[in-house]
């Protein structure tokens, strides 16, 4: 069994098919997927997917790309975090590549998820872009690595990968690493242990070759474990045993 262990089945994009998205999980032996929020305003949503289907789980978080919204509180993110579908706090991190100028209301967001996570134990699923070494002295600032968590979609450098691996965190691959020009994060992959790793898809973006371009979903993350597979050259059902054993232990997921 795989696991896909980051996806928006709550967008427009999967939503209204949702019966052939878990159609497509159950033929591609994908037995688990984690429904990632991105806003609290869409959290119901995320947890309506997660407590109405067995295979799906649910975070709650506010994604670095919303700067009109307003900052969540501690205590909004733990009361929403209390619930046993309810595996991890994120999507959150920086984001210094879409948005510019004074982003520390961003840094402030993210601290305040580090602390919700620590507060109920459950570990962070980190986005990070451009924005590599703000991101991980807040992680150690914070006590990120209490909790511990997975920097999702990774996609930067082999010394950002090491730092995060040395606060306690896993590194999650997405489709990108089939893409032509991925050589350098394919050599990330080579390099990442795979007690430490994850794979996701980030559906519906990101769909790995040979359905680059069109609407990604949680089956494809077979893909992401062959490309794993054949980087580190080692047979998938290695990568499909080791990865769902990672989230199982890290997202408490052994039920």
């Amino acid at each position: 069994m795989l696991v896909d262990s980051h996806c928006h089945l709550d967008f427009p994009e999967l939503v209204g098919n949702l019966d052939e998205v878990l159609a497509g999980m159950r033929e591609n032996r994908v037995g688990r997927a984690v429904c990632v929020s991105v806003t609290l305003e869409d959290f119901p949503r995320v947890l309506a997917l997660a407590t109405g289907h067995p295979e799906l789980y649910a975070s709650v978080g506010v994604h670095p790309d919303y700067p009109d919204l307003p900052q969540v509180s501690i205590d909004d993110l733990v009361a929403r975090a209390n619930h046993p579908k309810v595996v991890a706090i994120g999507e959150t991190g920086l984001d210094y590549y879409r948005l510019t100028g004074d982003l520390a209301w961003q840094r402030e967001r993210f601290r305040t998820h580090i602390i919700a996570a620590r507060s109920i134990g459950k570990p962070l699923i980190i986005h990070l872009r451009s924005s590599a070494a703000d991101a991980l002295q807040i992680m150690a600032e914070e006590g990120a690595g209490d909790v511990g968590g997975v920097m999702h979609c990774f996609t930067d450098t082999w010394d950002t990968a090491r730092r995060a691996l040395d606060l306690g965190f896993h590194i999650s691959f997405s489709g990108i690493i089939t893409f032509k020009n991925a050589g350098d994060l394919r050599e990330i992959v080579r390099e990442v242990p795979l007690e430490r790793m994850l794979v996701e898809t980030d559906a519906p973006y990101l769909a790995p070759v040979p359905h680059r371009g069109k609407t990604n979903q949680p089956a494809f993350v077979r893909l992401v474990a062959e490309e794993v597979a054949r980087i580190k050259g080692i047979d998938c059902a290695e990568v499909e045993q080791v990865t769902t054993n990672n989230f199982n232990l890290l997202f408490n997921a052994l039920g």
